[in-house]
């Protein structure tokens, strides 16, 4: 999965979770929460929605991982490099 196609899933999650938000005008390294007024449970279903749309288990002590848009295309370019094989 390329760069473009990662920015696009996490765009889809963010829809997903807060359909007001403006993807493009996000600071990458703002939290989420500060941006979006995310509460815990909207990061939950955000998390588990990136799961699904991934077809990854992220596990939960990595999810201050996701906290940003950085954080979030860092956490899952890593796991998509260190993915096996198909």
């Amino acid at each position: 999965m390329s760069v473009e196609e990662l920015r696009e899933v996490l765009r889809q999650a963010l829809m997903q979770v807060a359909p007001e938000a403006d993807f493009g005008s996000l600071d990458p390294e703002r939290r989420f929460r500060d941006q979006l007024d995310f509460d815990s449970v909207d990061f939950l279903n955000f998390a588990l929605s990136l799961q699904e749309r991934l077809g990854i288990s992220i596990p939960e002590e990595d999810f201050p991982a996701l906290g940003t848009l950085a954080g979030c295309l860092r956490y899952l370019g890593q796991r998509r490099d260190t993915a096996p094989p198909p």
